[in-house]
């Protein structure tokens, strides 16, 4: 049986993990071990970048769906604006990286 919580999360000592199992969500249902450690790094992020965004905004972003707090719309301009973010983080990176390779050249 599943019981809902209503949480004041700005108030509570709880934490993020502990906040999301209250409300049902964040549990692992796979026991099972990864074969590639990389995955499992990988999924470990996805799963602390989850309980970082709920602690943020107080929700999942499947409940923001289902509740339709966010449109489809607004959720391609927030894909754009990622991606975005993104092309600039990898044009700083090969600046960074190009500057490194020139300062051991020399």
């Amino acid at each position: 049986m599943k019981v809902n919580y209503v949480l004041n999360t700005n108030q509570s000592n709880m934490s993020s993990r502990e906040i999301m199992e209250a409300k049902g969500f964040g549990r692992n249902d796979y026991n099972g071990e990864f074969r590639d450690p990389v995955v499992k790094r990988v999924v470990q992020k996805f799963r602390d970048r989850s309980d970082a965004g709920f602690i943020k905004y107080g929700t999942t972003l499947d409940e923001e769906r289902t509740t339709k707090m966010k449109g489809l719309m607004k959720y391609l301009i927030d894909i754009q604006e990622e991606l975005m973010d993104a092309i600039l983080y990898i044009q700083t990176a090969q600046e960074e990286l190009k500057e490194f390779l020139d300062e051991k050249e020399t």
